[in-house]
């Protein structure tokens, strides 16, 4: 009983009320008055991408620039930590921050992306379908979005193991900038803001992609696709992360390298017994060398005239301010993630090493999965533009291409058993670092309290329901995150700022030594 006491006494409280109060609330909106919500969500997002879609595309440029900056600087030479060598090896390093992201979307993406433009007049003013539905897809997961995740994996890395900061938290990381008003209501405002975004983001990734886990199902076994199904595959997932999360660091690391081994595996059946290895590899390589040549172009197009969409929003509006968003919400707890594992890495390696494996990775995916489902597409073979432009269920023609290969059921299942690993991976990242938020200290090193973690694994699940059985469409759901994003796009510039302001006060600390 004492030991219980002990940890209700040491939980910031507000943090974990509040945050239930608004999941909560907002499932019952979204369940009673799934039409109306939908239409105050959009709005408020119309708003957002419209007006002020500037500050999400400056932003998303000018963190890549700051963190290309901190790499070569001074700031680059700063070890997290005071050990000798990093504490993971770099093979465990690379497949936690790959899985550690949302890796279950970045699968989902991979197979449908490119249809999902290619009726966008964008795509056609720039040349057509062949070049630039397979190109867009590496920018919109490219170096920008992760730059949002380098920039706090470093501010993060430096308070917690150089600074030794006790309070893992968003509004910790403004302490040198902020002072002693983190620990009043400015510092409550931004925590809670971060909470918020982050389960706004989760419940996005987890509403996109768990309903083409029940279609896989469905098609090896015969169940109906339905609603139930999906939210089944959700218990499923949870039940999962939850009995891994509470397993600590070393059931991360696990799932990590099994899940790593079977993407890989796929990636590789899907090159060489495809048929189309030539096709994916060129198509590859002439996507990447357009958006080497473009980046700067299509890093700050902003269509003022709309004139790649209705009139009303644009393509950059449509897409690449929900990727920017996406990322942002996404941005709470992951770089906390990435900072906690990088003890003993140097700044310069930790971001260098993170845009290495995660554009790695991520490129891979795109490249392989997405090419061979446009080479089946232009083939005649499956016909998903069709299927997207019609409004038709689009994990349908995720399941389409998988039956141009041989042993479709055995692919699903790897698919499946896949994609739920990811999606543990990345949700025990997730879970031990927000769980951190629930204390008012939590020393480096130590992990929060069983059923501290078991109580976010659960409130992760539960505003995805609420989505789910709303039925929300995609552009509904990049609403969540676009919306969610803004407020957290501001304290990214608080934390950057007092990165900059508490690593330059430390260097020169070590001059004086």
């Amino acid at each position: 009983m004492k030991n219980k006491n002990s940890i209700l006494s040491q939980l910031d409280w507000p943090l974990i009320i509040l945050p239930l109060i608004v999941v909560v609330a907002l499932c019952a909106v979204f369940m009673v008055s799934p039409e109306g919500s939908t239409q105050v969500m959009d709005s408020i997002r119309g708003f957002l991408s419209n007006e002020l879609g500037f500050f999400y595309i400056l932003s998303g440029l000018g963190i890549l620039l700051i963190t290309l900056y901190v790499a070569f600087s001074s700031y680059g030479k700063i070890r997290l930590g005071n050990l000798d060598k990093p504490q993971y090896t770099d093979f465990q390093w690379a497949t936690m921050i790959f899985t550690g992201v949302f890796a279950a979307d970045i699968v989902f993406y991979s197979f449908i992306e490119w249809a999902l433009y290619a009726a966008e007049p964008r795509i056609e003013q720039l040349g057509g379908i062949q070049d630039w539905a397979a190109t867009y897809p590496l920018f919109h997961w490219g170096p920008i979005p992760w730059a949002f995740y380098v920039v706090l994996a470093v501010a993060f890395g430096f308070s917690i193991h150089v600074r030794g900061r006790s309070k893992q938290k968003f509004s910790e990381a403004c302490r040198p900038l902020l002072g002693n008003s983190v620990d009043k209501a400015p510092g409550k405002i931004i925590d809670l803001i971060a909470i918020i975004a982050l389960i706004a983001g989760t419940a996005t990734t987890f509403s996109l992609a768990t309903p083409l886990l029940a279609s896989a199902l469905s098609r090896v076994f015969g169940f109906e696709a339905s609603t139930a199904l999906t939210v089944v595959v959700l218990g499923i997932i949870a039940a999962v992360y939850t009995i891994s999360v509470l397993s600590g660091m070393e059931g991360i690391i696990k799932s990590a390298s099994i899940c790593t081994v079977l993407f890989l595996g796929m990636l590789a059946y899907f090159l060489f017994v495809g048929g189309q290895t030539r096709y994916i590899i060129e198509t590859g390589i002439t996507s990447i060398g357009n958006l080497m040549q473009n980046f700067i172009g299509l890093s700050t197009w902003m269509d003022p005239l709309r004139e790649s969409g209705d009139g009303t929003f644009g393509f950059v509006q449509n897409w690449t301010i929900f990727y920017w968003a996406y990322w942002m919400a996404w941005c709470v707890a992951t770089p906390f993630f990435i900072g906690m594992i990088s003890k003993g890495r140097t700044i310069k390696n930790v971001i260098l090493g993170t845009y290495g494996y995660g554009i790695m990775g991520t490129f891979l995916s795109f490249i392989i999965f997405g090419n061979y489902g446009l080479s089946q597409q232009l083939a005649g073979k499956v016909d998903i533009i069709g299927m997207v432009q019609d409004g038709m269920d689009i994990n349908q023609g995720i399941i389409q291409i998988f039956e141009t290969l041989p042993m479709t059921e055995i692919l699903l299942i790897i698919l499946f058993v896949m994609m739920v690993l990811f999606y543990s991976t990345t949700f025990d990242s997730l879970t031990l670092v927000i769980s951190a938020y629930s204390y008012k200290n939590l020393p480096p090193g130590e992990e929060a309290a069983r059923p501290v973690r078991a109580f976010w694994a659960i409130m992760f699940i539960i505003f995805p329901i609420g989505l789910i059985f709303a039925e929300n469409s995609i552009n509904s759901l990049q609403s969540v995150s676009i919306i969610a994003a803004f407020p957290i796009g501001i304290v990214f510039y608080l934390i950057i700022a007092s990165f900059f302001k508490d690593a330059k006060k430390y260097l020169e600390e070590q001059k004086n030594i």
